[in-house]
């Protein structure tokens, strides 16, 4: 968790077509880092808060993130969406707390299931 942040721009990794980094701006101090990585999990509040994606990620009229049906995988490989961000009819917090079994598909992604499960317990 990096606090008091927002992504301000995601960017490619050039020739792979696949997610290089993140550009994130820390609110406080308006200190700007670059983060790099491979994978990408949203999951924005009560109303996704995704127009710095719109022409990165398909995004559907209304904002929401489009994924591949039965699936968090968006319009890029390694950025995936779950939660308010893709959830148009709950919008509720739980569509994201439940999202221990998406995990699992970031883990066949990304390799290391087991990695990730150490993150987050």
């Amino acid at each position: 968790v990096i606090w008091n942040s927002a992504v301000v721009e995601a960017y490619g990794d050039g020739e792979n077509k696949k997610l290089g980094g993140l550009k994130v701006k820390n609110v406080v101090t308006e200190e700007v880092s670059d983060l790099k990585v491979s994978g990408l999990f949203f999951a924005i509040g009560h109303e996704p808060a995704t127009k710095f994606l719109d022409g990165q990620l398909e995004l559907d009229s209304d904002g929401y993130v489009v994924t591949k049906p039965g699936t968090t995988k968006t319009s890029v490989e390694g950025v995936f969406a779950a939660g308010d961000v893709q959830d148009k009819k709950y919008r509720q917090a739980i569509t994201a707390a439940g999202t221990e079994v998406i995990l699992n598909e970031v883990g066949m992604y990304s390799g290391d299931i087991d990695e990730l499960m150490s993150l987050l317990y």
